[in-house]
């Protein structure tokens, strides 16, 4: 068979799997509900209040409960079935996305969307860790990197369709609770998909309950400094360098268009990391996965400074998928490395930390990007945001070399033997 044919027939392996085709399933129906929510959030939050620090709020709200609650979930995640907790987390996503559309059916106060989007906060710290390290055990060990491809394919349609759908039903209707309702209904149909799912392998016994296992998670991540680098280099490229809760003000007040112009923006990054996927899945494994990551995050400081300058609406729709693009490189290349890198009866633990990392880097930093568009404006904000991912970027790179010489993703014997040899010969 040649390579051509080798490659064309395990671009798509992971859907041979039943398992992986009633996830993907959920994945795509319960994601792309969530995402028209996100941006009809975003959307209202504006025209209630053109307020940026109130968008800052939004993030704050989302990301604080993951904080907070990440490690105990952590630990409940790995004492647990995953696909039954997977069915309850989508349940809980269906009952604030009804809670939200009534709250904006009936025009209750700012405050109660606030409330709203920290109980799904709550439910999130849960979700992630969950979604995340049930994956493994619903394909073979061959075709993880292949499963992880294609979830963030998924995720990239949900991420592009979701935000155009709900613009569209946003400048037809000027209606957010259409959109809050969509999302629930999407989250319930996740959740009668998770419950039908059947893990491979037979459940482990749970860990024992103590204090302390909730900090295992941080343990193993602080001594595989590879999987340290990719997730704080993670946390503060996107912490500085993330535009989203900003979309709104440059949608009326930078570019001059409406809420469907909202929507294409949001969706720019995905569509980018959506053509990108599709180019991963066809490719080999990594072979030198340190480099492409850093380079990954010094192209996506570059688009945001490009964004933040640009006045022109295309510009910046290129600006953000180009973003998109050289993100979800970095995207695949550290969740294939935290979860093919942990025991399984750690991955929710250690998976927990991670969604610690990226609530901090999103949605935190979309808190830090109004304060910053409160004091000193929207453009600063964002341009200085990419600089500081440049410059993040180089710091990493240089107090983690683990990262700088990180070669394939799951390491054979003869790899490890490299990276000793070459950290002999740094010494």
């Amino acid at each position: 068979m040649s390579a051509a044919a080798d490659r064309g027939s395990h671009w798509c392996i992971a859907w041979s799997q039943p398992n992986y085709r009633r996830f993907a399933a959920g994945v795509l129906l319960g994601g792309f509900g969530m995402q028209m929510l996100a941006t009809a959030v975003l959307w209202d939050v504006w025209e209630r209040s053109h307020n940026p620090m109130d968008l800052g709020l939004v993030g704050l709200a989302r990301a604080l409960p993951v904080v907070v609650l990440a490690l105990p979930a952590g630990q409940v995640v790995d004492r647990v079935r995953r696909h039954r907790l997977l069915a309850v987390t989508q349940l809980g996503f269906t009952a604030t996305g009804t809670l939200m559309a009534l709250a904006s059916l009936f025009e209750a106060p700012l405050w109660v969307m606030y409330v709203g989007l920290a109980l799904a906060g709550c439910v999130r710290a849960f979700n992630m860790p969950t979604r995340q390290s049930l994956l493994p055990s619903l394909v073979e060990p061959s075709h993880f990197q292949n499963a992880v491809t294609w979830n963030s394919a998924i995720f990239q349609v949900c991420a592009i369709g979701g935000p155009l759908a709900a613009g569209l039903v946003l400048a037809m209707s000027g209606k957010a609770w259409v959109v809050y309702s969509v999302a629930a209904a999407g989250c319930m149909a996740f959740a009668m998909l998770a419950s039908g799912l059947r893990p491979r392998g037979a459940a482990a016994a749970a860990p024992a309950w103590t204090p302390g296992g909730m900090f295992e998670g941080f343990a193993h991540i602080r001594k595989d400094r590879a999987i340290l680098g990719a997730i704080t280099l993670d946390l503060l490229a996107v912490l500085f360098g993330g535009a989203t809760a900003l979309l709104p003000i440059y949608a009326t007040d930078i570019l001059q268009t409406d809420a469907f112009g909202l929507g294409v923006l949001k969706a720019a990054p995905y569509a980018g990391a959506l053509f990108m996927a599709g180019g991963m899945a066809l490719r080999p494994e990594f072979r030198r996965a340190g480099p492409a990551l850093l380079w990954s995050v010094v192209g996506f400081g570059i688009s945001m400074i490009v964004f933040g300058l640009s006045r022109n609406l295309w510009l910046s729709v290129l600006a953000l998928a180009a973003g998109g693009a050289v993100d979800n490189v970095s995207v695949v290349i550290r969740h294939v490395l935290v979860q093919a890198r942990t025991p399984d009866h750690l991955r929710g633990r250690v998976t927990a930390v991670n969604s610690v990392f990226i609530e901090c880097s999103n949605e935190l930093g979309g808190f830090e990007s109004g304060m910053v568009a409160t004091w000193l404006g929207p453009v600063t904000s964002v341009v200085s945001g990419g600089v500081g991912t440049l410059l993040v970027t180089v710091g990493v790179a240089w107090w983690l070399p683990e990262l700088r010489r990180l070669g394939r993703l799951v390491e054979t014997p003869a790899d490890l033997m490299h990276s000793a040899a070459e950290e002999k010969s740094d010494e």
